[in-house]
């Protein structure tokens, strides 16, 4: 249902450098770009995500209470994307590791301050 999610930036190519990095850990590169935005998609048929300087040219600033999740195929790759994450300069707001029975999932903030996650979800068999 969602086709894609965009996250402010105040410096685009900071921002489309750190996302590059670590899609790049999935195989994901750039869809779309113009001068004021960056765009990846790669994994089947899901939504878009891309970086972009605001529309009415103000400061961009993060959404209190808006987070982007990530679904990843396994708890092995949530680890792996979350330490990219870190390692590209994100901070921590929870590392990776088990929330529940069958959630798996790293939550940290990009480089503008964005709040993020990578998840896996155990369905029932």
């Amino acid at each position: 249902m969602i086709g894609y999610v965009t996250l402010g930036t105040n410096d685009l190519e900071r921002a489309a450098a750190f996302y590059d990095a670590l899609f790049a850990e999935l195989g994901v590169g750039r869809m779309m770009e113009t001068d004021t935005f960056v765009a990846w998609n790669g994994i089947g048929d899901g939504a878009a995500v891309s970086v972009t300087k605001p529309f009415n040219g103000e400061k961009a600033s993060i959404g209190n209470g808006v987070m982007v999740a990530f679904q990843m195929e396994s708890p092995t790759i949530v680890d792996k994307m979350y330490h990219k994450a870190i390692e590209l300069g994100a901070t921590c707001e929870g590392p990776a590791g088990p929330r529940g029975d069958s959630f798996y999932a790293g939550y940290f903030r990009d480089l503008d301050g964005n709040k993020c996650n990578f998840f896996h979800m155990a369905m029932p068999e």
